[in-house]
């Protein structure tokens, strides 16, 4: 039976989330601020919002830090203020996709399509050490499912398995990008990419298919068999550097 004033349990929860959020975004727009004036700005009683508070600070929303004081300090302890965490920010809308894709544009535009694949070569060169480290490490027949947990560590959520058919070889899956947007307007990133894991696995690889071009899954095709050893950062530098004029496909 549902009495007067009694409302269910999924409301409830959605009441609680809905107000966090405003006490949340309250210090977002306010900056650190005390309990007491958030308090003030969102309508509730100091013992609410410090209840909503202690929420938020187990999820690693806020913080609770020592208020900064400027100029001549007064007696007593410095007030509590609470301040959003980096990942409490990264809750709220963000302009890093946009920021990373005019950042690329900018630099074809200014320098044109080999510096973009420059780029885009580099910033996987940039990782080489630690991942070359993880597959020299492992058992050639284990080298790409070593890929797909190293990729899965970055974020990637990368698995790998047979390929099906009559295929002889595995697939790399990665079920998230973290660049996604950003590859769907620069496909050399996900190109520079398929070459990384060419370098690192020792043997040709294929990509059948991309988050970025709106498939389900980024899948990479790793044939199977007797791969080379995989290549040195100076091999792949100067592989590079032989084909850095060249045009993406």
């Amino acid at each position: 039976m549902k009495y007067v004033g009694e409302a269910p349990q999924e409301e409830l929860a959605t009441g609680e989330r809905s107000t966090r959020n405003r006490v949340a975004r309250s210090i977002l727009d306010h900056g650190p601020s005390t309990a007491a004036d958030l308090a003030k700005r969102v309508g509730l009683t100091q013992a609410a919002v410090r209840r909503h508070l202690d929420a938020l600070v187990s999820d690693d929303v806020v913080e609770a830090r020592e208020q900064r004081v400027y100029g001549a300090r007064t007696r007593g302890r410095p007030a509590k203020v609470f301040a959003l965490t980096d990942c409490g920010r990264d809750a709220f809308d963000q302009s890093y996709d946009k920021l990373a894709a005019d950042a690329l544009r900018w630099i074809a535009d200014t320098a044109g399509d080999e510096a973009l694949v420059a780029f885009a070569r580099a910033r996987m060169a940039s990782q080489s050490e630690t991942y070359r480290a993880v597959i020299e490490a492992a058992d050639p027949e284990a080298r790409t499912q070593a890929l797909a947990k190293a990729l899965s560590a970055d974020g990637y959520a990368a698995t790998a398995r047979s390929a099906p058919g009559p295929q002889q070889g595995e697939q790399l899956c990665q079920h998230h990008c973290p660049v996604a947007h950003v590859a769907e307007q620069f496909p050399q990133l996900c190109e520079a990419e398929t070459e990384f894991f060419s370098s690192l696995l020792g043997t040709h690889v294929q990509r059948l298919a991309t988050l970025a071009h709106g498939d389900g899954v980024c899948t990479t095709f790793v044939p199977r068999g007797s791969p080379t050893a995989p290549q040195t950062s100076q091999t792949t530098h100067s592989a590079s550097a032989s084909t850095a004029g060249r045009n993406p496909a």
